[in-house]
């Protein structure tokens, strides 16, 4: 029996613009191209860790 994996939700609701390129690097990795946009991607330690690293410019939903 599979088990569903968790999914978080994540929004983008601060411009990258005037961060470094890393940061927008990595929220360009997470999938978010524009403002209030929204990805959903498996709850990982990898997804986590990007979170982390720009939380100042995301909204995270469980």
């Amino acid at each position: 029996m599979a088990k569903k994996k968790k999914e978080i939700k994540i929004t983008l609701v601060k411009s990258p613009i005037g961060y470094n390129e890393r940061q927008k690097g990595t929220v360009k990795a997470l999938g978010l191209r524009k403002m209030n946009q929204t990805v959903t991607h498996v709850d990982s330690d990898v997804i986590r860790g990007m979170i982390a690293k720009v939380s100042h410019m995301l909204k995270v939903e469980e």
